[in-house]
C-alpha cells in the first residue's frame, strides 16, 4: 500500500507515492498556478498523473496528504489562504474525497517537514522533537508524545513568531523582535552585509568577489573557517540569537530532539557544535536540564512530501 504525498511549494507542486517506510518510489511535478480553481485543477492533475506514472491502481493508495504553505484548517480540511499563491478558501479534502473516494489530510508545511524527520528523518525514534526550517523564514514544528502538534484552529506551532527581543527588529507579522527577524536566512545575510560594510579588509568581500548581492546564507560561515574576524562575529552573534531561541523551546516544550532544516542547516556539524557548545553554557536553558539532542534535518526537499503522506495513519 501507498500515500500519495503533495507538497505545495510558491514555485511548484510536488506529487510522490510514499510507502510504509517513508520511501518515495515515484515522483511527478506541475508548475504552482497563481489563482484557486487553477490551483485545483492542478492537484487533481497531478495525482492523476502520478497514478498512471506509477501504474498503481486507487485500491493500493492509503490516502492523501497535502502540505501548503499558509493558513490551513486541518480539522475542516479547508486551505484558508496561500498568500503567496493566491488561493483562498478551498475544500480541499471535501474536494479530493469526492473525486476519489479516499481519506485527505493537510497541514502546514513546516509542520509536516517535522512530522516527516519525526517519523523517518535524523529524529527518529525520539518521541518529543520541536523543530525549526532556517530559510528566507523561519518555520516551526512540533511534535509531541509522536504526535504533531499544531495548536488551536491549526494556527499554533508560530515558532519564528515568538519574540526574542522586545521592540526589536520589525518583523512581517507585523510586531517586532520575532525569532524570525534574527535566525533567519534572510536575517544571517542582512547581517553579514552589515559587517561587511563596516570592514572593507574583510575577506568575505573576496568570498563575494566585490559583489556585495552576492552574499548568501554561506557566506559568514565559510569565511569564518577560514579565520575571518568578521565573519567570526556574524557567525558568533548569529549562534547567540539561535541558541536562545532554542533555549526558550527547551524550557517550554524539553524535547528529546531538536532538528534543524532549511539551507543553513547544510553546515551540518559545524553549526550544531557550535549550538551545543552555546546551550551547555547554560545548562540547556535551565540548571541541571536534561541535554536535548541538536541534530541536522536528513530529508531535504523530500521532507514535504514525505511529511505530507504521512498525515495519513
Amino acid at each position: 500500500m501507498y500515500t500519495i504525498g503533495i507538497d505545495i511549494g510558491g514555485m511548484s507542486i510536488k506529487f510522490g507515492l510514499v510507502d510504509c517506510d517513508g520511501q518515495i518510489s515515484t515522483k511527478t511535478v506541475f508548475k504552482t498556478p497563481k489563482n484557486t480553481e487553477a490551483g485545483i485543477n492542478t492537484i487533481i492533475l497531478g495525482i492523476d498523473q502520478l497514478l498512471k506514472q506509477a501504474n498503481v491502481p486507487l485500491s493500493e493508495i492509503n490516502g492523501i496528504g497535502i502540505g501548503c504553505p499558509g493558513a490551513v484548517d486541518s480539522d475542516k480540511g479547508i486551505i484558508d489562504v496561500l498568500p503567496n499563491l493566491g488561493w483562498e478558501s478551498i475544500e480541499i479534502s471535501k474536494i479530493l474525497n469526492e473525486k476519489y473516494n479516499l481519506p485527505v489530510k493537510i497541514s502546514n508545511d513546516a509542520n509536516v517537514a517535522t512530522l516527516a524527520e519525526a517519523k523517518f528523518g535524523s529524529a527518529k525514534g525520539y518521541n518529543t522533537v520541536i523543530m525549526f526550517t532556517l530559510g528566507t523564514g523561519v518555520g516551526g514544528g512540533i511534535i509531541i508524545d509522536g504526535k504533531l502538534f499544531e495548536g488551536g484552529w491549526s494556527r499554533g506551532a508560530e515558532l519564528g513568531h515568538v519574540t526574542l527581543y522586545a521592540d526589536g527588529i520589525e518583523c512581517t507579522c507585523g510586531r517586532r523582535g520575532c525569532i524570525e527577524r534574527y535566525v533567519s536566512a534572510t536575517a544571517l545575510i542582512e547581517r553579514t552585509k552589515l559587517a561587511m560594510q563596516n570592514d572593507r579588509k574583510s575577506a568575505m568581500w573576496d568570498y563575494v568577489l566585490g559583489d556585495i548581492e552576492k552574499v548568501d546564507g554561506k557566506t559568514a560561515f565559510e569565511c569564518a573557517k577560514s579565520g575571518d574576524k568578521s565573519a567570526n562575529s556574524v557567525v558568533d552573534g548569529y549562534i547567540k540569537d539561535l541558541g536562545e531561541s532554542m533555549m526558550n523551546m527547551f524550557n517550554i516544550f524539553r524535547p528529546e530532539a531538536f532538528v534543524l532544516g532549511g539551507g543553513i542547516s547544510a553546515q551540518g556539524k559545524y553549526l550544531t557544535d557550535k549550538l551545543i557548545d552555546y546551550c551547555e553554557k547554560f545548562e540547556y536553558g535551565y540548571h541541571n536540564s536534561p541535554r536535548t539532542k541538536i541534530i541536522t534535518a536528513t530529508l531535504g526537499n523530500d521532507a514535504g512530501i514525505i511529511g505530507a503522506a504521512a498525515l495519513i495513519e
